[in-house]
Parts: structure tokens; C-alpha cells; sequence
């Protein structure tokens, strides 16, 4: 079952955002709250695309940087940045987490015609991350998949590439002066 679909109606609702300049959208129902802007308290040995945890009336809520998880470079904080709130099943519990937005636009209704399957290529998405791209006002918006976008797998492959980065570049400088040593002058 499609979690945005209102019953009956065929249509669903999406929260649209901006994200590098192209614009993303998550079902409505998914979404808990969009806050503004909040100092992010790092937590160490997280992979890059989580920020870190803010305090959410009390409780600890992990903030996952779209742009770097898609593999862009992480985005300059502006007055419109902020924070939606959704709701995402990590390991079969339904988990909180924060998306750092560039600027949030609208709710959108979309009809299941104005819903296209993804390209094959030309995303910075991965296709299984996505449920298809919405036609609204003619242009596309991808339509994000949450729980498979933020399945506690991706975060774990997200940390074991995070801590395979700094053991990798050691080890290729490690492999190349071996060689000139064995030459002679080392």
C-alpha cells in the first residue's frame, strides 16, 4: 500500500523540497513535521550523509544529509534550509529521522497518470531509491522511496564506507614506494 494514498481518492500527497537545484518529493503521510534550522550535534563515527542528532522536545533525532548521500557535496546552510521530520521502518521499528532540505515548496497531488517509472539513467538517485517521477507543472519531480532510501542496510553501507575511506587511501601510497625501495634508493 502506497503510504501517501488517501483513501479512495486514487491521488496521493507528496511534500515537495529542493535539494542542488532539482526538486524531491516524499508522501505526505510520512512526514511528521518541517522544522527550520537547527545547530546539528555531531556524533563521532557516523558516515558523512548523517549530520549528526538534534534535540527534538526531548528526544535524540538523527539528521541525514540528502545531497551527500546522493553523492554531491554537502550544501551551504541558508535562511530556507530546514529540517523535515519523517517517519521511516528501520529493521521493522518505525524510526524518526531529520532530511536537511534545501528550501521546502509545496504539497503536491498527483494522480497515479501523472506518475512515470523512473529513467534508467540521468538521476543522481539510485532507481531503487525511487518510486517513480511525478509530472507537475511540466517538469519531473522524483518521487523519493523513504523506507528503502533510509533502510538501516544503506546507513550500515553508508558507515562501512565511511570507515573504509580513510583505511583505503593509506594503503594505495603504502603499495607504490615499496617498488622505488626495491630499486635502490628508498
Amino acid at each position: 500500500m502506497n503510504p501517501s494514498s488517501e483513501p479512495g481518492g486514487g491521488r496521493s500527497s507528496y511534500l515537495s523540497f529542493m535539494l542542488a537545484g532539482e526538486e524531491y518529493a516524499v508522501g505526505l503521510l510520512r512526514v511528521r513535521e518541517i522544522i527550520e534550522y537547527r545547530p546539528v550535534t555531531r556524533v563521532p563515527g557516523m558516515p558523512a550523509a548523517v549530520q549528526g542528532v538534534i534535540n527534538l522536545r526531548g528526544s535524540v533525532v538523527p539528521v541525514v544529509d540528502l545531497a551527500v548521500k546522493f553523492g554531491l557535496p554537502p550544501r551551504p546552510i541558508t535562511r530556507w534550509s530546514c529540517f523535515v521530520i519523517v517517519e521511516v521502518a528501520l529493521d521493522g521499528q518505525q524510526t524518526v529521522l531529520g532530511l536537511l532540505t534545501d528550501t521546502v515548496r509545496e504539497v503536491l497531488e498527483l494522480g497515479p497518470d501523472e506518475i512515470e517509472p523512473p529513467p534508467a539513467f540521468g538521476t543522481r538517485v539510485r532507481l531503487e531509491f525511487l518510486r517513480g517521477m511525478g509530472r507537475h507543472n511540466d517538469a519531473f519531480i522524483l518521487l523519493l522511496d523513504l523506507d528503502r532510501l533510509l533502510s538501516l542496510e544503506e546507513l550500515l553501507k553508508l558507515t562501512a564506507a565511511s570507515e573504509e575511506a580513510p583505511s583505503a587511501a593509506p594503503s594505495q601510497p603504502a603499495a607504490a614506494p615499496p617498488a622505488p625501495e626495491a630499486s635502490g634508493n628508498g
